[in-house]
């Protein structure tokens, strides 16, 4: 009589023993659309002259620009459902930069680098630290930042 392995689980995050520094990823690409821009100034109370008034000459940014707030989500939302869906445990720290304008029609990306792992003390986890640099469709770095996470370990 054969035991019935347990499935592996699609889609499931990398424990911290998965990742090694100078490790790379790169995410998928997701077009932002002028419905994810209304959606989120509406959500968000981002309600700026430059995000609602499509007649605005004024601002420097030409086009319907995305709030950084809004890439930076977005691509976090990528990261989610590739790297850490079901073991990331919190998000301790972000530092970001916006190098370039994004707006309505543009399509990101990210390309990730982890840049340090420090297992901690109790219950198997650890502090993982990255590099993201985000990318337009034109590969034009428009957004880079640090995070810190707390990632689970893998069952005993």
């Amino acid at each position: 009589m054969t035991t019935p392995q347990t499935p592996t689980v699609l889609g499931r995050g990398y424990y911290w023993q998965d990742l090694q520094v100078g490790q790379r990823f790169h995410t998928f690409r997701r077009t932002i659309t002028e419905t994810d821009i209304v959606n989120f100034i509406s959500a968000t109370g981002m309600l700026e002259t430059i995000f609602i008034d499509a007649t605005f000459e004024h601002g420097a940014i030409r086009g319907r620009p995305a709030p950084g707030a809004l890439t930076y989500g977005l691509i976090e939302g990528l990261l989610m459902q590739g790297m850490v869906q079901g073991t990331g445990l919190a998000l301790l720290e972000v530092h970001k930069k916006m190098l370039a304008p994004v707006v309505a029609g543009d399509t990101i990306w990210a390309e990730v680098e982890v840049t340090g792992i420090r297992p901690t003390s109790k219950n198997n986890r650890a502090v993982v630290n990255s590099s993201i640099e985000v990318r337009n469709q034109h590969g034009q770095a428009v957004m880079t930042y640090t995070a810190t996470r707390l990632l689970a370990g893998k069952p005993d």
